[in-house]
């Protein structure tokens, strides 16, 4: 659980940083846009479940991931080809890992099988709410995209492998490529929620 909370962590720190390289962003202003992506859903889930004080705050590998992947992806992102294409790929990988994660600790918290899910979706679209709206774009999980959809269903998937007593990598894994995999087909087949009837 904790490396894979922590892979989440870096992957959405990564997210969070290439979006506020992005922007153009100063040196602190990508480490901040990479902490909130990478440590919002997390603290969310935490005061949700009543973790006082959480984890991205107890536990200095939290920060200390999140603020080295972010420094990282600030002075290498010339390397980062395609830079859009590398932050909707990395928000995917994080969203899998931070749903996940998010469902199992809520379960683990005794939260019931429908508010484990709630909670781990909220889990997965917090840190990418906190970047974009750091950055001034239209949070992805309000536009039409499948993003919280995704989400959902992998928490749910969370629960019922759960309940099947499936092995603990299965539990982890599994749920994480669906949300991941659906997250990009839905990109690239531009899978989209309805919107209200008449609607531009």
């Amino acid at each position: 659980m904790l490396f894979a909370d922590l892979v989440g962590v870096a992957v959405f720190a990564a997210s969070g940083a290439s979006a506020g390289v992005a922007k153009r962003l100063d040196l602190f202003g990508v480490i901040f846009v990479g902490f909130v992506a990478a440590l919002g859903g997390g603290i969310i889930r935490d005061l949700v479940i009543d973790v006082v004080p959480p984890l991205a705050f107890a536990d200095w590998r939290y920060p200390a991931v999140a603020a080295v992947v972010a420094t990282a992806t600030f002075w290498l992102h010339p390397q980062l080809a395609r830079l859009r294409r590398t932050v909707l790929v990395l928000d995917a990988a994080g969203l899998g890992l931070f749903t996940v994660t998010g469902t199992l600790k809520a379960l683990d918290a005794d939260v019931p099988p429908v508010g484990a899910c709630l909670i781990g979706m909220l889990v997965g679209i917090g840190g990418g709410l906190g970047r974009d709206l750091l950055t001034g774009e239209i949070p992805v999980v309000l536009r039409r995209e499948i993003y919280a959809v995704a989400a959902l269903a992998g928490a749910v998937a969370v629960v019922g492998l759960e309940r099947a007593e499936m092995h603990h990598n299965v539990v982890l894994l599994a749920p994480a490529a669906l949300i991941f995999g659906v997250r990009l087909v839905a990109l690239l087949r531009r899978w989209s929620a309805p919107l209200p009837p008449g609607a531009p």
